[in-house]
């Protein structure tokens, strides 16, 4: 699949909000379902302006999308972003996250805001 080549300054700009373990591990779970900041300060074990930070920078890029369900809102990749593809190289390159997802439900925190 031939792919076209960003800007450098984009790609820069990219691997640097990447570079962030919290944002970078994110996207990972965010690649296979949606979530909200409360299953992110779950998983991350930290405040929720905090996460609530990451996932504005991943949004303020396009990244993500957040989707309104009642006072929840949940966080998906946006796949249609122009810039998709480009991370998703990265993305499959890292270790699957599903275990996160799954300590989430066995503690019953994965239903508690849905």
């Amino acid at each position: 699949m031939l792919q076209t080549a960003i800007e450098m300054e984009k790609a820069a700009l990219l691997l640097k909000l990447l570079g962030d373990k919290t944002r970078l591990t994110m996207l990972k779970i965010l690649q296979n379902q949606a979530c909200c900041v409360c299953e992110f300060v779950e998983i991350f074990k930290t405040s929720q302006p905090s996460i609530s930070q990451h996932l504005r920078k991943l949004r303020d890029l396009g990244l993500v999308l957040e989707e309104r369900k009642g006072q929840w809102i949940f966080y998906s990749i946006n796949k249609s972003n122009e810039y998709y593809p480009f991370i998703e190289q990265i993305l499959n390159q890292l270790p699957n996250q599903e275990d996160k997802i799954k300590e989430l439900e066995e503690q019953g925190n994965r239903i508690t805001c849905c």
